[in-house]
């Protein structure tokens, strides 16, 4: 086992584990949060995905659940240790990592989340939990039901805070802190950071410490990104056209509707390629079913919405394509965090329409950078404006008022020859 990490403070049960989950050495955010977290320290974190955020709260966590002298009521119904995540998928894959984090404990780890029966996360909460991971939304209807307790637990985790809060679950958040025990350990953990969060986190929080790993809102060195202009009725064609032409085996597609998700899998199957969406209509067995068919290799396109891709982790993946752009600029630092984690290589691709083109700017500006862009040949964008943009509701009313003028001036006129 690396000294590096022998010199954060993680105990030797901690090392035992890491070593055989093959860690070699700890990654910058482990470095820099887990010395505080096991200080009993706040903490507000900002990293991008994919560099070990997880391990970065959930090593210390664990190696304190271990270590304290207060143990769970096995007649109570309390919850030690609160994780709370945006999405079904981030749920999933956290619960993954830390059973992995606690393996031969005695540490009781549990998830809840919408589109999965109720009844069987209620008998799994029956006698408590150590850790909890669970979505705002199915853990107010656990407390509902009063399947928990968090008066007595000790640690709370925002992870993707910024998506928890883009996605309107603050009342959710407020509603669990007024259950919640107030001498706790308070740790928030994005990829993004605005003023709005750190308001936030600061109200929450005392006196946090700061862990920045990375500039804000920035993205990783080790994927390539690209800007393929191209004619809006066109991006399936030329997406079908990259898939094939540079044999790629594994490519994640972001689109901006749950409808646009199905319709481009559709699209993609009939030229072919193998492809599945995931979305939030889905039901959670269908959204797991495509993500373990992407991942074993029987789809080669997996077709995603922003919240259903969220927490997405898959091991080597190595391109992501933006087949809409993004409405949020912060959103583009998300998606193409799904490739060129762990130091490896990875390529983002966005295929932008004329009007789109603001999209564009609005994450440049973000970045701080110019993106790279490329015509391909045989899918040049026309030189004349979208038929999208001729039929835009601006153009529609300016040409209504045209029409209406042009009458009134025919009714004048009439008038005038009727004198």
């Amino acid at each position: 086992m690396s000294t590096e990490f022998e010199s954060l403070g993680l105990c030797p049960t901690i090392l035992a584990t890491l070593k055989t989950l093959g860690f070699e050495k700890p990654t910058q955010v482990q470095q820099q949060a887990i010395p505080f977290i096991l200080d009993g320290k706040d903490v507000l974190a900002g990293a991008q995905t994919g560099t070990g955020k997880t391990a970065a709260f959930g090593l210390p966590i664990i190696q304190k659940l271990l270590e304290s002298n207060s143990k769970r009521d096995p007649q109570g119904n309390d919850v030690r240790a609160l994780v709370l995540v945006p999405t079904r998928e981030l749920a999933q894959q956290v619960f993954d990592n830390l059973i992995q984090y606690a393996q031969g404990s005695e540490i009781k780890i549990v998830t809840a989340y919408g589109g999965t029966s109720m009844n069987m996360q209620t008998r799994n909460l029956e006698q408590g939990c150590d850790i909890l991971i669970a979505t705002p939304g199915r853990l107010i209807d656990h407390m509902f039901c009063k399947n928990i307790s968090l008066r007595k637990s000790e640690y709370l985790v925002l992870d993707e805070a910024d998506r928890m809060l883009d996605m309107g679950f603050m009342p959710d958040i407020q509603r669990i802190l007024k259950r919640f025990n107030e001498d706790r350990q308070t740790l928030f953990f994005s990829a993004t950071f605005d003023k709005r969060i750190k308001s936030i986190a600061y109200k929450l929080q005392q006196d946090p410490i700061e862990v920045q790993v990375s500039p804000s809102n920035s993205t990783a060195e080790t994927v390539k990104q690209m800007v393929y202009p191209v004619d809006k009725k066109r991006k399936a064609e030329l997406l079908a056209y990259l898939i094939g032409s540079r044999n790629w085996q594994q490519v994640l597609v972001f689109t901006k509707t749950k409808q646009g998700s199905d319709s481009l899998a559709k699209e993609l199957k009939l030229d072919g390629i193998k492809a599945a969406s995931i979305n939030g209509d889905k039901s959670q067995g269908a959204r797991q079913k495509a993500l373990d068919d992407f991942k074993t290799g029987k789809v080669r396109a997996l077709i995603a919405t922003d919240v259903a891709a969220r927490g997405l982790d898959i091991q080597q993946l190595e391109q992501v394509v933006n087949f809409d752009m993004p409405y949020k600029a912060e959103d583009y630092v998300h998606r193409i965090g799904r490739t060129g984690r762990a130091g490896k290589e990875g390529f983002a691709v966005s295929l932008m329409s004329r009007d789109e083109h603001y999209l564009l700017e609005a994450i440049e500006r973000l970045l701080d950078t110019r993106l790279p862009q490329e015509w391909l040949e045989g899918f040049e964008p026309s030189l004349v404006e979208d038929v999208e943009l001729e039929r835009s509701p601006k153009r529609n009313s300016r040409s209504s008022e045209k029409r209406k003028m042009k009458a009134k001036l025919k009714i004048h006129a009439g008038r005038g020859k009727r004198r």
